[in-house]
């Protein structure tokens, strides 16, 4: 495939929002304390900002079209044909909830020292390759499975590539919530009290997925995941479902018994007030995402 209208998207480094823009007082404090809290600050600023000078002398070089945006200018990446984030897992992620069937995405990593880069192929030093064998066509390409999540009937998202998280608002309190699950085989409900669920495709499996314990899936699945947070079992009682998967025809839904909830998807940016009585319903999209490089 040959590309004909590239996006450059970055993100903005910690350093560059709190030190070079809105001088925070208390950053410049630690900074200049040579505060562990920061230290990393300054390196990760510099490191991201020469991989972006090095994409675009690659994308230059290679006589492309380019523009460069950061991810306040999401909306101009429906007007490109292949998108380069530059940042981590993060800025693909943000930039993901843009991005249609006929766009793909190509991840480089700016500071794969302190940056998670899971989705992205290329990486600082790395980038005019990893670049050139996205446009020579020799880069896997990965078709991943989204999630369309809605909130009483509405939909707020059919974009979710890694994750939604249902919880109480607040981290210390207990969530309560009613859990349905629909699969081909069989359909449960059950009431719960936990930490709240992760429920997500497979893209997100190798990241909190895991680390709650469930299982990592081929990138090429169709299925969903749930996994339950720090599950509450009753004396006596048994918790039927604690994990499970969901196949490309089935759905979960949740009905909240929390009147200050939260739902979030991909990440902390993009979140829901829910109460009691509201309904969420989650499912396979139909629109899937194509990222270059991954092959898993």
């Amino acid at each position: 495939m040959s590309f004909t209208r590239a996006l450059v998207l970055t993100k903005k480094t910690t350093y560059r929002r709190f030190v070079v823009e809105s001088s925070d007082p208390r950053i410049a404090e630690l900074l200049a304390q040579g505060d562990p809290s920061v230290s990393k600050l300054r390196r990760s600023h510099d490191d991201h900002e020469a991989t972006i000078d090095e994409v675009v002398a690659a994308l230059s070089g290679l006589r492309v079209p380019i523009r460069r945006v950061d991810v306040r200018g999401l909306r101009e990446a429906k007007r490109s044909d292949l998108v380069i984030t530059v940042g981590g897992d993060g800025t693909l992620l943000r930039a993901s909830h843009e991005l249609g069937e006929g766009i793909e995405v190509l991840g480089i990593n700016s500071a794969p020292k302190t940056s998670v880069g899971f989705f992205c192929v290329g990486k600082k030093g790395a980038a005019a390759r990893a670049i050139r064998r996205a446009l020579e066509g020799k880069l896997p390409r990965a078709r991943l499975t989204r999630m369309h999540v809605a909130l009483n009937g509405q939909t707020i998202s059919a974009r979710v590539l890694n994750e939604a998280l249902f919880c109480h608002a607040s981290p210390a309190a207990t969530s309560r919530y009613i859990l349905q699950v629909s699969t081909r085989s069989e359909d449960l409900e059950e009431e719960q009290r936990s930490s709240g669920l992760w429920i997500g495709p497979a893209a997100g499996s190798t990241a909190a997925q895991r680390s709650a314990g469930g299982r990592v899936l081929p990138l090429q699945s169709r299925k969903l995941q749930v996994v339950v947070r720090e599950p509450y079992t009753p004396v006596g009682k048994t918790l039927r479902y604690r994990r499970g998967l969901v196949g490309p025809d089935g759905g979960v839904r949740l009905v909240s018994k929390m009147r200050q909830a939260r739902l979030f998807l991909d990440g902390h940016e993009r979140s829901f007030d829910v109460t009691i009585g509201d309904v969420i319903e989650l499912r396979r999209a139909e629109e899937r995402l194509t990222v270059l490089g991954l092959s898993r």
